[in-house]
């Protein structure tokens, strides 16, 4: 599975208005609606469902990152949003320190096995600092997109 077809060029977010965990996923839900990646109609229900899920336990890993994800029946597909924080957010992440990188994935019910390598691969490369680093200094939509890309390269050589 490879990041760049997987996250919707249209809802990479290269400077998150919001400083807030909840209004940053419902910045990032509001970017995959806006790309047609899922429906207005479904939008409050999705946020609900990844901020409960955020409350059982955070989403935010450690090393500035945070993979919040929700599986919901009526989705067809998996997407992604990516969304950069100068400033950082507060995820309540795993080692304390804030988060600057997000990915927002978004799966059909049913389809687990697609959901884990999603994010699989996600994590695969969040776990590079080189690609951490990278993404943290992306500062347009491009720069993003050429990151997914050069990552999905990789994969494929090495």
């Amino acid at each position: 599975m490879k990041l760049s077809t997987l996250v919707k060029q249209e809802a990479i977010v290269p400077e998150l208005q919001s400083q807030e965990r909840d209004d940053v996923i419902a910045e990032l839900m509001d970017s995959l609606v806006a790309s047609g990646a899922t429906s207005a109609s479904i939008r409050d229900e999705l946020i609900k469902k990844v901020l409960d899920r955020e409350k059982m336990s955070s989403t935010g890993f450690g090393r500035g990152v945070a993979v919040p994800h929700v599986k919901h029946p009526a989705l067809t597909g998996l997407v992604a949003a990516v969304g950069l924080s100068p400033k950082g957010v507060d995820f309540n992440a795993l080692d304390k320190q804030p988060v600057y990188s997000i990915f927002l994935l978004l799966s059909p019910e049913n389809s687990p096995e697609d959901h884990l390598q999603a994010m699989e691969t996600i994590f695969k490369n969040l776990r590079k600092d080189t690609f951490r680093r990278f993404l943290r200094q992306a500062s347009s939509v491009d720069e993003v997109v050429t990151l997914l890309q050069e990552a999905d390269d990789q994969l494929l050589t090495g």
